[in-house]
Formats: structure tokens, sequence, C-alpha cells
């Protein structure tokens, strides 16, 4: 019997682990979902235990999987901040911050002017993301439902409002219930955030009688994407104000109905239990609470 278990068959129940999937996993790893089986089942035949709970399409952590999975996150955590840190070649490891899109473009960037930025690595990519495979520190998003093993500081909560550019506004009238419906903007926040608002959520807080057809309008994928295309007079868009924030000061965007609507999450500074002791770890997330007030 080898004195070390197989590292490939680690990796492969690590992320079978936080995906609850081995489709997800293959994905990942750019294998078959076959692959990653048969490195769960090498790993069960080293340990002696069953790691998982196999029903038809759906996979469950056993007693044993859910206490190796933590504890093997943070040993694979380090590994991959070691390996980050020989990697460079000045000898010291940039922090890796990981970002969702529009939060990075539309509120990230201006709070970072107090750091140093020589030492911190940026990546700009949508959720999840594998923080042991690619060396990630921190994960700034929304929400935290796609990291239960991981440690969540909270930053901000936001509100949804409808936004357009002032012209778009004066050409309707800005009254939302005569707008036809191919002048609203549709957000496709995707499966992962299948819970936040939509157009039909908005009318029913707004106390209005108003179902609009979904395959009217423009439709986008990011909440930059439907800002900017509200800014450039293409609709109405449903935006978190803070997000909005930087448009509706420089008067891009007005909001033509008082409404709010409390989004459920908040946003997230995220990280591995074993990347909490580094010291700009800590620095860089009490700067972000600190702009978040």
């Amino acid at each position: 019997m080898e004195l070390f278990p197989p590292l490939n068959a680690l990796r492969a129940f690590s992320i079978a682990a936080r995906e609850g999937s081995f489709v997800s996993a293959a994905v990942e790893l750019a294998v078959t979902p076959a692959a990653i089986s048969q490195h769960v089942r090498n790993l069960e035949g080293y340990l002696g235990k069953k790691l998982f709970l196999r029903q038809r399409n759906k996979i469950e952590l056993t007693e044993a999987g859910q206490a190796l999975y933590p504890r093997l996150e943070q040993c694979l955590g380090e590994i991959a901040r070691l390996s980050e840190e020989v990697r460079q070649a000045d000898g010291k490891s940039r922090l890796v911050v990981s970002a969702s899109p529009s939060l990075a473009e539309l509120w990230l960037y201006d709070r970072m002017r107090d750091f140093d930025l020589r030492a911190i690595e940026v990546r700009v990519e949508i959720d999840p993301v594998d923080f042991i495979g690619n060396g990630i520190d921190l994960r700034i998003t929304y929400g935290a439902d796609l990291y239960p093993e991981h440690r969540v500081v909270p930053l901000f909560s936001d509100v949804i409002a409808p936004v357009c550019s002032p012209e778009f506004a004066a050409r309707w009238g800005g009254d939302l219930l005569t707008l036809p419906d191919d002048g609203f903007i549709h957000t496709d926040w995707g499966p992962s955030y299948a819970n936040l608002p939509s157009w039909r959520a908005w009318f029913n807080v707004a106390g209005m009688m108003r179902d609009i057809e979904p395959s009217s309008g423009l439709r986008t994928h990011l909440t930059g994407h439907a800002i900017a295309s509200a800014a450039a007079g293409l609709g109405v868009a449903l935006a978190p104000t803070r997000l909005a924030e930087r448009d509706i000061k420089a008067g891009r965007l007005v909001m033509p109905h008082a409404a709010r609507m409390a989004m459920e999450s908040s946003y997230c500074a995220i990280y591995p239990h074993a990347r909490g002791t580094r010291e700009p770890v800590q620095r860089l997330i009490a700067l972000l609470l600190k702009q978040s007030i």
C-alpha cells in the first residue's frame, strides 16, 4: 500500500464534494464523469471507507466524507499557496482576488486605491470558482450559497430598483405600466442565482399589476451589461442601486419609480479557512468593509 493517497483522487473527491456532482467535477478537471468516479473509488479503496452515497444521479457525502472534505480542502489550499509562492520570481506571493465581473467593474476597483496594487492580482470570473486548483485567496461575489465550506464575511447589502437613461424616460413618460414589453431589459442571472429578482417580482413588490412577456426586450447575462444598456437608452433595467450608483450620480441613469426590492443575500468576501492566516487577506477585507459603509 502507498504511504500517501493518490493526489489525483484527492482532487477529484474534493471538487466532487464541493460541486455535489461527478459531472460538474469532470467539467472542471476536463475529464469524464467515469474518470472522477474511478478516482473516488480508488480513494475509497485506499481509505477503506465509503465517501459518497450514490443514488441515481445524486451523490451525498457519508460521515467519513464529511469529516475528510473540509480538512482536505485546507491541505490542498496550503499546497496551492506554497506553489504560488515558489512560482513568483521574487519569492513573494501576490494576493489573488477573484471577483464576479459586474461587481469588479462597478464596485471593487473604485475601492482598491489604498491597497498596494503591486501585491495583488485580480481575476474576473463567474461563480463558482475553484479556490484550491486556481490558487485563489479571496472571492468577492454576491451570496455565499455556492461556498458552504468557506469563511464568509458579508460586505454590504443592496436593493433592486428600475433604472433607465433620462432620454429614454422622457420618450415614454416614465410610467412603467404603459411601457411596451420590448422596453424592459431582462438580466439572465444564470442557474447559480435563480433566486435573484425578476420584473414580475419587482412589480409585485411595487403593488402594480403587470406581467411582461419574457421573450420581449433586450436580454443580458451580467448586471454590468444591463446597467450599460440602460444608460445607452435601450430600455429600463433592474439594477442593484450600489452598483448603479456611479451612473446615477453622473446623470446617465435615473430611477423612474420609487419602489425598491431588497436582495435576499449580501455581497460577500469569501475565502478558504487556510487562507485566513494571510495578513493581506484580512487587510483587504478590512479595507472593503470600511469602504462599504
